[in-house]
């Protein structure tokens, strides 16, 4: 007698299941690493254009002998708004210094942050939503070299930065020019020495209040 051909028997339902499974999973990793190498990308920018700030601003007190303030701002006659108590206004500053020719440098990829136009004619340089970060007034070179100049991403009218931009993480430009990536709790107050970077009640500040000026 001949034999039997087997009979052709279907993957289970288990078997299924567990393929379905480790889909997920290696489409998991893969969506993870994309978005954790999109971040490590975003801080990477936002770091050097906060350098390049950092230089700006050295050559900016190197030459007036202050970092850009409210009073230094009246001292420019510019076709450039430098009033407000905005950073853009700070920052317009080093245009009409003739310091700075390159909005690009105030960007990174943070919330309610467009790319800047390239557009610095009067009444375009610097346009709400064309600057990151937010700026400290009132410092001078004299001061404590690891106080804060500028920082993101800040979350507006607060001393609390955004979790969401980078990780988990803050970077923050220090009166010597160097940069700080401090990480943040999770109220997402920025940590440095153990203290709140931005509380008055750091002993950074002496007891008063740092005067932020918020990007518009």
């Amino acid at each position: 007698m001949n034999p039997q051909p087997k009979k052709y028997k279907p993957f289970g339902w288990r078997f299924w299941l567990l393929l379905i499974g480790c889909i997920v999973i290696l489409c998991s990793f893969a969506f993870n690493s994309i978005s954790f190498d999109r971040t490590r990308s975003y801080r990477a920018e936002a770091v050097s254009n906060l350098k390049q700030i950092g230089y700006a601003l050295y050559d900016y007190q190197d030459q007036y002998g202050t970092y850009p303030n409210d009073l230094t701002a009246k001292q420019h006659p510019s076709e450039f708004n430098l009033s407000g108590s905005s950073s853009n206004a700070i920052f317009r500053q080093l245009f009409a210094a003739d310091i700075v020719e390159n909005e690009q440098i105030f960007y990174a990829n943070f919330p309610r942050v467009s790319r800047p136009d390239g557009d610095i004619s009067s009444g375009h340089l610097l346009e709400k939503g064309e600057v990151a970060f937010a700026y400290i007034a009132g410092l001078s070179i004299e001061d404590k070299p690891s106080l804060p100049i500028a920082f993101g991403p800040i979350i507006p009218g607060t001393i609390r930065f955004d979790p969401k931009p980078l990780n988990g993480k803050a970077i923050v430009l220090r009166i010597d020019g160097s940069i700080s990536v401090l990480k943040l709790r999770p109220d997402g107050h920025a940590i440095s020495a153990g203290e709140s970077l931005l509380d008055p009640d750091n002993s950074l500040w002496k007891g008063k209040a740092p005067d932020i000026r918020y990007p518009e």
